[in-house]
């Protein structure tokens, strides 16, 4: 089961398949592009833990890891450029990139420059990962009844719960939940973030103690479950 999704753009298909047989060994799912549009709009669209970019494709390249700081989603993805056969004119694209594979690729190479990366795809993982749970939820609000409702589901920076209770996005509120398996509740400082019919969302802000560790490992735990 993968653990994480990474795009890769190249019109190679020797480099195609190597990267390919690279990534799923470290269980992260390819999703391969051969053109810079298309990868663009790819981008628009979902949400990757890694970008790989081959500089071959040429100045146009440039074009992808621009898009991947601009993009809400993805601009804390980790990007990858693997190198172009003209150095000098690649120069300033491989400075944007956070890793660089070095042609010509070996599937030694390639293994030497993700493993030292997997953590840092697996945090980015991590941080965007909703595990589905319902839960008891109690919203606690200044000067105003507590409201009791359910989780739809819990990540590391929030959780969306299913209540019809009319919160205002920006208010401050606590949060209290307990996770399966564990006896102590957590509460957590949070803002609601946004609101729709049935159904608002939550952003924590901060927990109490060491708390957040907890919920780290808890949902690192699910994920790996996947």
């Amino acid at each position: 089961m993968a653990i994480g999704l990474a795009l890769l753009v190249s019109a190679d298909p020797v480099t195609i398949r190597q990267f390919s047989h690279a990534l799923q060994e470290l269980s992260i799912s390819p999703d391969v592009c051969q053109e810079v549009p298309a990868s663009i709009r790819l981008l628009n669209r979902r949400k990757f833990d890694a970008v790989i970019v081959d500089l071959q494709l040429g100045g146009q390249s440039g074009l992808i890891l621009d898009e991947v700081r601009l993009s809400p989603s993805n601009r804390t993805a980790v990007t990858f450029a693997i190198s172009g056969s003209d150095v000098e004119a690649t120069a300033a694209l491989r400075k944007r990139a956070g890793f660089v594979f070095e042609r010509p690729l070996s599937t030694r190479s390639i293994r030497s420059t993700l493993k030292p990366a997997y953590g840092l795809i697996l945090r980015e993982r991590r941080r965007y990962f909703r595990y589905p749970v319902a839960i008891s939820v109690t919203v606690l609000r200044r000067n105003m009844p507590e409201v009791r409702c359910y989780s739809v589901n819990v990540s590391e920076g929030g959780m969306a719960v299913s209540t019809f209770v009319p919160l205002s996005p920006g208010e401050e509120v606590q949060v209290q939940f307990t996770l399966p398996d564990h006896k102590v509740p957590f509460l957590a400082e949070s803002r609601i973030c946004w609101l729709k019919t049935g159904q608002l969302g939550v952003r924590f802000v901060s927990f109490l103690g060491e708390r957040k560790s907890e919920l780290q490992d808890w949902l690192s735990q699910k994920l790996e479950e996947k």
